[in-house]
């Protein structure tokens, strides 16, 4: 009886006979947003910011640019796309997140029933990716980059010291239904709550869901109803570590970029700076650990 009570155990932890196991998720590879002028945008990412514009991609169907590139680190990206033609629109383009084996990982979502491209080819980068649905409806695609790619032929270039950070460390989404969300992220992508909290002790308003092989997280931005041009920037958002939000304020008062906020510490207990660039979207300056006690409920570190 012991025997057999062991060998179902390890039935019910391994995967189903013929069914792919999942690849790594190892972090968050680009967060893309739209903008109504690039100029503006380029200024404030670039100028701003400091970061490198790594590379644009020519809109295949004519009309100029599709995007603009703007590079964290070898991995990460920021991707700008002038698409914004109504200000009512939401300003999230698509959140990616980078996979060790995007064939692996399409055929494992397939077989958890996620609907997945038939087959996946090269994209114009020469990378490897695909696209699948949220349970809210928005893009999510998920990245491999191949040593052919525009990526990593650029590996180790175009990470000036002028960067304000060095990486992304997490996106925000809103989410209506979170035990839909948790289906979807947690139990077949596999990421994990580290900590929630809300504007009160009681209140459950932000969940962070840490990737599976990695320490970059989503953010889920709960109880958001009805929201404007401008809350949609504040929740679709992505936060930048920064070893010192005060040392990151006063590079940025020296080159005099506008901000409407103060750093202050936040309900995590980290300090962190919001900015926003010409369209709204809220760009968190964070550091990477609490300087207080986190409100709500405890935080698994690293």
């Amino acid at each position: 009886m012991l025997r057999r009570a062991f060998v179902a155990v390890l039935l019910t932890l391994a995967p189903l006979a013929g069914q792919p196991a999942r690849p790594p998720i190892v972090g968050i590879a680009h967060f893309a947003l739209k903008t109504s002028d690039l100029t503006a945008a380029r200024a404030f990412y670039g100028r701003d910011l400091g970061f490198a514009e790594l590379f644009t991609m020519d809109n295949p169907a004519g009309g100029g640019v599709l995007l603009a590139l703007f590079k964290v680190n070898d991995h990460q990206y920021l991707e700008v796309r002038p698409e914004l033609k109504d200000p009512a629109e939401d300003r999230l383009s698509h959140l990616a997140f980078e996979t060790t084996d995007a064939r692996r990982l399409r055929d494992y979502l397939a077989a958890k029933g996620v609907a997945v491209p038939a087959t996946l080819e090269p994209l114009r980068d020469g990378n490897l990716g695909f696209k699948v649905k949220d349970p809210e409806g928005r893009d999510i695609e998920f990245q491999q980059l191949l040593p052919g790619g525009m990526h990593a032929a650029r590996f180790g270039q175009s990470m000036p010291e002028s960067r304000i950070s060095a990486r992304i460390i997490h996106a925000g989404l809103t989410v209506r239904d979170r035990a839909a969300a948790d289906r979807f992220w947690h139990d077949i992508l596999g990421f994990e709550e580290t900590w929630h909290g809300g504007r009160t002790d009681d209140a459950v308003d932000w969940v962070d869901m840490r990737v599976p092989e990695g320490t970059d997280w989503l953010e889920y931005m709960l109880n958001v109803r009805n929201p404007t041009p401008r809350t949609l920037g504040v929740m679709h958002h992505f936060g930048l570590g920064v070893p010192s939000v005060e040392a990151a304020h006063q590079r940025l008062q020296q080159r005099e970029v506008k901000m409407t906020e103060n750093p202050k510490i936040g309900r995590d207990g980290k300090w962190q700076l919001n900015l926003y660039d010409p369209d709204l979207t809220r760009v968190e300056l964070m550091e990477p650990k609490p300087v207080q006690t986190p409100c709500c409920s405890p935080m698994k570190m690293e």
